[in-house]
């Protein structure tokens, strides 16, 4: 069911010369932006919006309808003028106000901030990647609730369109995500790269000489070329050819690769790299609006345009009536995946989604890497919605689910195939991991994770930055969390990465002690719903007797007391393995006659959430002893510690030995825990 479209007339050519007009009027009233991109693009986004995206600027939100990512987000201007024209709410006073305090048009489009932004750009390369999640997300949730439907004819069938740019294709996210899209044969992935030659520094050749056609086809993506007229502007007609053309293809991504001009058709800022990212000056825009015969007025804008680009409503209402009828046909016949697209629309959780959680003997020593992939099957027995995978990394990972099939394209001979299935088979690729999360929960109703290792979050931060500004309920799985992987050595064994992730604002970093505060750490996971970073050990760790410690109850408030003991001494807080460390050192310091209370801190961020008479509770400010254990820098402990407290880190890289020999060499023994709280609390009583 493709949008329909009327015929092009003189108003469609009047509105795209306004559009232009006003991303120069917008850039040069702020003083800064990037006009070029905008004005050379006005027909491409136009003709998205007008004549080809299904959408209901009534409802954003709709599920029905296709998602568009403005990659290259520095134009922003080319997506926030399309919105205004559709009547998502945006308005001219809005474009008045760009990238200044508090206005909806931001220098780069941020999502859950403007309506009809359906994904933060502006770090290149990351929307592109964004969209091959959606695209994949899109095919997974048909699969929960309509897996029998011919291609093409279902409810949940749509398209993922993208405007990228030269930048865009530089990065290698968009290497990685594309090379994977290619082997997911991702049909529903309509990619518009601008190919305008040009960036910040000038002619894109002076980096950036490849074939990306040939790159593209190399990837198994279709690729249509379409280039600029004799004058230099876009070739609509020639364009919207391409889009009928993508649109057909269903079996396999598409990129269209599209000759612009970029600031067409300012007559000297044209072609420049100045028009990239600057204001065009007074009297260049000037200039081009005789090029574009329109009034010198600012942000012209007359009713007669307002009045022709709204109809796109009605078009949208018509579509969405047509869509409507079939959707409540689906509903009438599948009444249990109705209610199933509910409840996952809802973001709620069944009844019984935790009740066959597993729980760990003290009898038996288990890492937390291997804890959490139980705790994924028993979930993925519940929940449908949970998928996820590896860069790679499945088995070391452990993030498997049983039976769960391969996510991969009904022409894939692989075994275990399936275009619904739950193993996402990410390769070595963790950056576009990362972004690919995000589109998969972008698109609404999967709640996804994936998994590598800890010192690899460095290839994926920028991802997992995003992931956390747009508060999106991604989970990343960090195993082999510390030197305790051993004898790969300091490679590949994380230091400051702890730390450097406890950095990211609106990141839940979670390091559980042992495998039932895994148990306990997934379970808030789910209930709360947010962007979570899971730290485990590759190592077999103690399992910590609740019978004689503090059971997991309170690991929901991110740091608790293992042991009931007033009036402490000293307090002990650490993470992760080295609690079981802590409490050794404790045990230990009472054979001394010392108080010791231990504190399992799995996650400073939910900690930091409690009232201050919880915080002041567990930490009385008048225990000044007190020493931190993790085998990470130190970096952020001092919050906690205080003047007279003592870390125990490590300030330099590791080695190649074993987890017991490293941890010993290194400095992570309960005698060494015993010599710092001994110092700590002398120097507390000076």
């Amino acid at each position: 069911m493709q949008p329909e479209k009327a015929p092009w007339i003189d108003l469609d050519d009047k509105a795209v010369a306004i559009a232009r007009a006003l991303a120069m009027d917008a850039v040069q009233k702020v003083g800064n932006g990037h006009p070029g991109t905008a004005m050379s693009l006005a027909p491409v986004a136009y003709t998205l919006f007008q004549r080809v995206l299904r959408h209901d600027p009534n409802d954003p939100n709709w599920i029905g309808r296709d998602r568009f990512i403005l990659s290259c987000g520095h134009s922003s201007l080319t997506l926030y003028i399309q919105l205004f024209f559709a009547g998502y709410g945006l308005t001219l006073a809005d474009l008045k106000a760009f990238r200044t305090w508090g206005s909806l048009t931001p220098g780069h489009p941020e999502y859950g901030h403007t309506l009809g932004v359906e994904a933060t750009t502006g770090p290149l390369g990351q929307g592109v990647a964004n969209a091959v999640g959606m695209a994949m997300a899109s095919r997974y949730e048909r699969g929960l609730l309509d897996p029998d439907a011919a291609m093409g004819s279902s409810v949940f069938d749509h398209n993922i369109w993208v405007i990228c740019s030269d930048g865009d294709l530089q990065e290698g996210v968009s290497s990685e995500a594309s090379s994977l899209a290619g082997v997911q044969e991702l049909g529903n992935l309509k990619v518009i790269y601008d190919d305008n030659r040009i960036s910040i520094e000038g002619d894109t050749h002076f980096a950036f000489t490849e074939d990306v056609s040939k790159r593209y086809l190399s990837y198994g993506w279709h690729v249509i070329e379409v280039g600029a007229k004799e004058d230099g502007d876009v070739d609509r007609l020639a364009f919207e050819k391409a889009m009928d053309e993508a649109l057909a293809i269903t079996e396999k991504p598409t990129l269209i690769r599209l000759k612009s001009v970029i600031a067409w058709p300012a007559p000297k800022a044209r072609n420049t790299a100045k028009s990239h990212g600057s204001a065009l000056g007074a009297e260049e825009v000037a200039a081009t609006k005789i090029e574009l015969d329109l009034p010198a007025e600012d942000f012209y804008f007359p009713t007669e345009i307002q009045e022709h680009v709204r109809k796109v409503i009605e078009r949208s209402a018509r579509l969405r009536s047509e869509w409507q009828t079939e959707f409540s046909k689906w509903k009438s016949i599948n009444p249990k995946k109705a209610a199933l697209l509910e409840r996952l629309t809802k973001r709620e959780l069944p009844s019984n989604w935790s009740a066959d959680l597993p729980t760990f003997s003290s009898d038996k020593e288990v890492s937390t890497r291997k804890a959490s992939g139980d705790v994924i099957n028993a979930l993925a027995a519940k929940l449908p919605e949970i998928l996820g995978g590896s860069a790679d990394l499945a088995e070391s990972n452990n993030t498997s689910i049983e039976s769960g099939g391969s996510f991969l394209p009904s022409s894939s001979k692989m075994r275990g195939a399936s275009p619904y299935g739950r193993i996402i088979h990410f390769g070595v690729r963790e950056h576009a991991m990362g972004s690919i999360l995000s589109g998969i929960a972008l698109h609404g109703l999967a709640r996804p994770f994936g998994g590598t290792f800890l010192v690899f979050s460095d290839y994926m931060r920028a991802a997992i930055r995003l992931a956390a500004l747009m508060k999106l309920p991604v989970t990343f799985i960090w195993s082999h969390d510390s030197i305790g992987l051993g004898e790969d050595g300091p490679t590949h064994q994380p230091v400051e990465h702890i730390a450097a992730l406890r950095g990211i604002p609106g990141l839940d970093v979670i390091r559980p002690a042992d495998a039932n505060e895994v148990v306990a750490a997934w379970t808030q996971i789910m209930k709360r719903d947010k962007c979570s970073g899971l730290l485990l050990s590759r190592q077999s760790l103690p399992v910590i007797d609740r019978s004689v410690y503090s059971s997991t109850a309170e690991v929901s408030r991110g740091a608790y007391a293992l042991n009931d003991v007033g009036n402490p001494d000293v307090l002990i807080i650490a993470t992760g393995s080295e609690v079981s460390i802590a409490i050794k050192a404790s045990e230990l310091l009472m054979q001394q006659g010392k108080k010791v209370r231990v504190i399992s801190a799995p996650c400073l961020e939910w900690f930091r959430e409690q009232d201050q008479e919880y915080r002041d509770s567990l930490m009385p400010k008048s225990v000044k002893a007190r020493v931190s254990v993790e085998a990470g820098i130190a970096q952020g402990w001092h919050e906690f510690i205080g003047d007279a407290g003592v870390a125990i880190s490590l300030e330099h890289y590791g080695a190649s030995a074993s987890a017991s020999v490293l941890f010993r060499e290194f400095g992570f023994t309960a005698e060494a825990v015993v010599k710092a709280c001994l110092e700590s609390m002398a120097k507390s009583s000076r």
